[in-house]
């Protein structure tokens, strides 16, 4: 290895640094040493100073803030004359730091997903902290907090956020040093290097980041030496004024198996909750969703149906609005309130609360004026055994009961009497005005 040397420098110092150098190589990895410690130029000694230099103020400054204090070392032990290492940029350099675009590897400057940005995320009273919180995050001003740990169950919006603070800075700040990943892939990083001996190209990319975001770190729990690491670079970022997003499923006080210190660092920053929309959110989210879909009708009532019936999970939802659109497009069928449960009947079952086939009878029989007994007795009347019938598929529609129990619920009927009723259910709405009100108007008694 020739390294790069100033004439005019003393035999001495030149072989010095060839040493230092061939060291350096070996221990910190081929990638960190080839992006920020090759490009470095013996450019003099004098008075026990040694002066290297580097071809941007960029790169001086990161290798000053990460390898300052080791070169110094490595001169001592070499030259027992030189005491101090100077590091500085090269005459001719730019006067503005511009990134290297080898010493900024792909995770330093990760693609942003395009889709979340803070003008398609919609808020309400349950996001509204945290909202508030990311903008501040990424308006480059002071923020009086640092870091931001944002929690909430999935599907809430905590890795939208994340997202478009990375894309806010990166508007405000072309050259930051941007990195977002999930805490596994923290983790798989971290250990893939430790394999290859080469732990330190993983701690300068990512303690080098002016925005460190990680996401989901509840999987780190009980892998010590990722925390261990986790850490460092923690500290490292914020110790450096640099900034910190991290996100999980549960507050910093509820993590189990993630070490004190570091909840102890986690909650010293703001701690931001993101709860589970109510109605009015899901109501406007699906509307906001909607708007993007100039080319998709959908009724109002299958809005509302929609937000009042998938309440656990904001990512759920807009899935189901966007299954039943496609579903829509693709057998070329309007979207109503029927056509909607039939395509989300695996869904809706799902997240149904426990509807009784009790509820269901009694229900029916006030609606039509009937006694209960009258739904469960042999009688076959029109006016008896139309709503029965109508029970009888409500039950089979909202319920995953199946159909001998039905029949048994309906004074121990045959499963054959049960499939005889919702076929002829089926049928007649699409003829009887009255009848398909009927259901739909029960159908949502139900539901609500």
């Amino acid at each position: 290895m020739s390294p790069a040397v100033s004439p005019h420098v003393a035999p001495e110092v030149t072989r010095a640094w060839a040493t230092i150098r061939s060291r350096l190589a070996a221990d910190v990895g081929a990638r960190t040493f080839d992006s920020w410690l090759r490009p470095l130029t013996l450019a003099g000694a004098e008075a026990g100073t040694v002066r290297l230099t580097l071809p941007s103020r960029f790169m001086a400054d990161w290798v000053r803030g990460h390898f300052a204090e080791r070169l110094t070392r490595a001169w001592t032990a070499a030259c027992p004359g030189i005491t101090a290492v100077r590091i500085d940029v090269a005459s001719g350099a730019a006067a503005e730091p511009e990134p290297d675009p080898v010493a900024v590897a792909p995770t330093s400057d990760p693609t942003l997903d395009p889709r979340y940005r803070f003008d398609s995320f919609v808020v309400g009273k349950s996001n509204e902290l945290a909202f508030n919180a990311a903008q501040t995050m990424a308006g480059g001003g002071a923020t009086g907090f640092n870091p931001l740990f944002l929690h909430g169950p999935t599907g809430l919006g905590k890795t939208h956020l994340m997202h478009a603070i990375g894309h806010a800075t990166r508007a405000a700040t072309p050259h930051a040093r941007i990195a977002y990943m999930s805490a596994e892939k923290f983790m798989v990083e971290f250990l893939s290097a430790m394999r290859a001996r080469d732990t330190f190209s993983f701690k300068a990319r990512l303690r080098g980041c002016d925005l460190l975001m990680i996401d989901d770190v509840q999987f780190i729990a009980g892998k010590e030496s990722t925390q261990e690491e986790f850490f460092h670079t923690m500290n490292e970022i914020i110790s450096a004024g640099k900034r910190l997003v991290i996100s999980a499923d549960r507050s910093p006080q509820n993590l189990e198996g993630i070490e004190s210190r570091i909840l102890s660092r986690l909650s010293w920053g703001l701690v931001a909750d993101i709860n589970p929309a109510d109605y009015e959110l899901r109501f406007n989210i699906l509307t906001t969703k909607l708007a993007a879909q100039p080319a998709a009708t959908v009724p109002a009532e299958v809005i509302d149906f929609l937000a009042k019936k998938i309440v656990a999970n904001v990512r759920e939802l807009e899935g189901a609005l966007n299954r039943v659109i496609a579903y829509g497009t693709l057998v070329n069928r309007p979207i109503s309130l029927d056509f909607t449960r039939e395509v989300l009947a695996d869904l809706l079952k799902a997240h149904s609360r426990k509807l009784t086939i009790d509820e269901i009878q009694r229900r029916v029989a006030d609606h039509y004026a009937l006694k209960l007994n009258d739904l469960l007795s042999p009688r076959r009347a029109r006016e008896v055994a139309r709503p029965r019938q109508v029970a009888m598929f409500l039950a089979k529609e909202m319920t995953q009961r199946s159909l001998p129990e039905i029949g048994r619920r309906f004074g121990g009927r045959d499963h054959t009497t049960v499939m005889h009723a919702v076929k002829r259910i089926k049928e007649l709405r699409l003829t009887d005005q009255d009848l398909d009100r009927d259901v739909s108007l029960l159908q949502r008694k139900l539901d609500g």
